[in-house]
This record gives C-alpha cells, structure tokens and sequence, in this order.
C-alpha cells in the first residue's frame, strides 16, 4: 500500500528534528545509546524511517486496576524492549497485580527471558504470600534479580547467549501496598490526587554511589558511561561487565540489584505510569502525568492513551524502542461531557486555524505545505492545549483539517486555469 504524501512529509520532518544525531549516514556515540559498539561490528543502530506499528494490550482484575499497553520499534534497528502485564499475579495471589518493562540493549534475548521468568524467580523465594510482610516482600523480589541473573550467567556461558543486558522496572501491587522495583534507567510513577507523588531513581554511572561502585571494581566513567561503553549502571545480563572475580553479585561494574521501595496505597492514588527510557529521553514527569491525566478525561481507552505518548515521544524526539504501561485505579479521571466539549472546541479551533493559513498560502499562489502549516501552529498561542503535549500531541487532528482544506485547494487548480483562459 502505498504511504500517503501527507505522512511521508511527516516522516521527512521528523527526520529533520534529529538530523543532529547523525552525521553522513552515521551516528555519532551519544548518551542515550545505553550501550556503544564499533558500528561495524553490530551494524547500523538506526534505521532510515522509523517503524511505526505498534504493539497494544489491555485488561484489567476484579479488584479495580485496569491497565493499557503500547509498544513500538521506532528508529531503532531492532525492538528489543519486553513486557509482562499480570493484572491478577497468580491463582495463589489473584488481588496481586505485577507489571513491568524490561529494555533491552545490545540484544534482546536478557529482555525477553526475563518477560518470562523474572515474577517466577520472585515467587519461588518464598517471601511473597497473602499475609504481606513487607520486609520480607522487598527481600524476595531482590532475591528474586540476583537469582534470576546468576542463571541467566550460567546459561549464557553454556548456550551461546547474546551479550545484552536489559533493564527492568516494575511495580507489584498488593490490596495493602505498591512496590516500586527499578534497576537500571526506565522509571516508574505514581499519580495520586493529580501529582506525582513518588517515582524511581534511574541507574546511571555518574550517580556519585554507582560511580564508587564502579570505580572500586577496577572500571572508569567516561562520556558518563561504564569503561566508556555502558550508559546504565544497573541492569540484568551484561555478564561482560560481571566478571571481576574479587567482587560480589552486587559489587561488580554493573549491579543486578534493584532498588525496592513501598507505599501504602490510598483512595487518592489516580494512575501508574512503567515506561522505558525512550519515553523518558523526551517527557519529563509532570509533563506526562499532566498529558495522561488530560487524555483520560477525553478517552477510556488505555490503549489508544498509551499510542498517543509514544507518537508524542516519537514527535519530541526519541529515537529509542518506546514501551509504556498505564496502570489505572479507581480514582483516576474519568471521561466528563465537560472535556470532551472542551476538546472538541479545541479541534474546531485549530481547523480553522489550519484552514487560514493555507488561504494565505494559496493567496500568494504557493502550494500548501503540511510541515509549513505545522512549524506556524507550533509558533501560534493555542488556549486549551493538553498540559505536557503541546500541539504536538494534535497532530492527526491537523493533519485531517491539512487534507481537507489543501485537497479543496486543488480541487480549485483545474477550475481557475480554465476561467484564466476564458478570460483570455
């Protein structure tokens, strides 16, 4: 099928907005590859186009948690991020939900390994049951990571595994408590009463305690990196940089440990965010607390709400694999008439905006040009935006109002040649 003119224009923008990332075909090493090879070696970390299909999930448990779910490659020449989305955990623990997102780098097999086995490892310690002492909760799932890295070591010396790693963030929520597991840089919030109230520490190499680790198992950070190569400083796999013999599980270049935090849930609590760091490298965490709790006033579907962050991450920038989970409790906003009256005078708006400007490009006998269009109502004060999304996030809305007053446009071409030559 072929792409229509509209999206390759929009594609070609979006090329544009990070030409700075590539120079001659070429990427230059940057920060938010977590992890750098001689590009000979791995080949090409980025496409020509990105790839924009994605994948989607939801569902939901008895006990009030629906969750949304939306993935996609992007640029990225490989998608190596995986999910697990357990709204009832297991038959033992049905009022139990997990979830998480596990960013591969370097490869996918760690990710996807883990998407499979990680909760298993946490379960078989024994320590999380219905009777939830908390401690003892915390103790299983950070036994449940270093376990579960210790086999993955173990098989990736007798199977010809990859060299990746993955990170991991998740959430494990309980009728009582959430816990916040995170180990390495994708992050995880908590909305609750309309703020973010709590959210996860990423893993980096320049954080002072990581660096001292780092530094006292014999490696360097250079260009904010592990031995100038690695840009998180937590993760599972990475079994390279786990090899220093006078080292403990925890104490070596990368750690598997995660960081496990609690907080007993409230009537407040509104929504979860678990997203990976292509989300993140583009929307801070207000802004995207702001933008979700705005779309869930206009939408109920989690699904669609969790599409629209990655097209806006994909628009801001991001250039990485982008994975998101949405967790929602009874207490997030709900669709109002109120909104949905607001949004929908919001896009008569920008239509009538965006049918003005192609009338002026047309007096001045110009083709109209969508990326021209969109560059002016970027620079325009539009009231009732959605707060963290901008006019980026009414992209489809412009682009619908473009092909509708640009394609009236040269519906017109044919007649006013024809009355130019009767008029001669």
């Amino acid at each position: 099928m072929e792409v229509p003119s509209f999206l390759r224009q929009l594609v070609k923008e979006t090329e544009k907005m990070v030409t700075f990332f590539f120079k001659g075909g070429r990427r230059e090493q940057g920060v938010d590859d977590e992890y750098f090879e001689n590009e000979e070696d791995v080949g090409r970390p980025y496409l020509d186009r990105p790839i924009l299909e994605k994948d989607t999930a939801e569902g939901g448990s008895k006990w009030g948690i629906n969750y949304g779910m939306a993935s996609m490659q992007g640029w990225r020449a490989q998608m190596e991020d995986s999910h697990t989305c357990m709204p009832e955990m297991t038959n033992a623990l049905p009022e139990w939900s997990y979830f998480a997102v596990y960013d591969g780098h370097a490869g996918r097999t760690v990710a996807q390994y883990c998407s499979r086995h990680l909760l298993d490892f946490i379960l078989h310690t024994g320590c999380v049951t219905v009777h939830e002492a908390v401690d003892q909760v915390k103790d299983g799932i950070r036994d449940g990571f270093l376990n579960i890295d210790r086999h993955m070591h173990s098989l990736a010396r007798n199977e010809s595994w990859d060299h990746s790693g993955s990170t991991a963030t998740a959430v494990m929520i309980s009728p009582r408590n959430i816990y916040f597991i995170n180990c390495g840089d994708s992050r995880t919030f908590l909305c609750r009463d309309g703020q973010v109230v709590f959210y996860t520490e990423d893993h980096k190499p320049i954080n002072p305690r990581e660096k001292e680790r780092i530094q006292n198992a014999g490696g360097s950070v250079t260009l904010q990196r592990i031995n100038g190569s690695l840009a998180v400083s937590r993760a599972l796999g990475d079994f390279d940089f786990k090899e220093v013999e006078w080292r403990t599980q925890t104490e070596q270049l990368v750690s598997p440990e995660p960081e496990v935090y609690e907080l007993e849930r409230a009537p407040e609590d509104e929504f979860l965010v678990v997203a990976c760091d292509g989300v993140w490298d583009a929307i801070g965490n207000e802004e995207l607390c702001a933008f979700v709790r705005n779309r869930l006033q206009v939408c109920d579907d989690l699904r669609e709400i969790c599409s629209q962050v990655i097209d806006l991450c994909l628009y801001k920038g991001s250039l990485d694999n982008i994975s998101i989970i949405i967790i929602c409790f009874d207490g997030a906003p709900k669709v109002t008439r109120e909104a949905l009256q607001q949004e929908a005078e919001l896009e008569r708006v920008i239509e009538q905006k965006v049918a003005e400007i192609i009338n002026v490009i047309r007096s001045k006998d110009e083709e109209p040009d969508l990326l021209y269009v969109m560059k002016f109502l970027a620079s325009e004060d539009i009231p009732g935006l959605p707060p963290g999304g901008g006019i980026s996030c009414k992209r489809d809305c412009i682009i619908g109002a473009y092909q509708k007053y640009a394609a009236a446009f040269r519906s017109l071409e044919p007649m006013d040649i024809a009355c130019s030559d009767d008029s001669t």
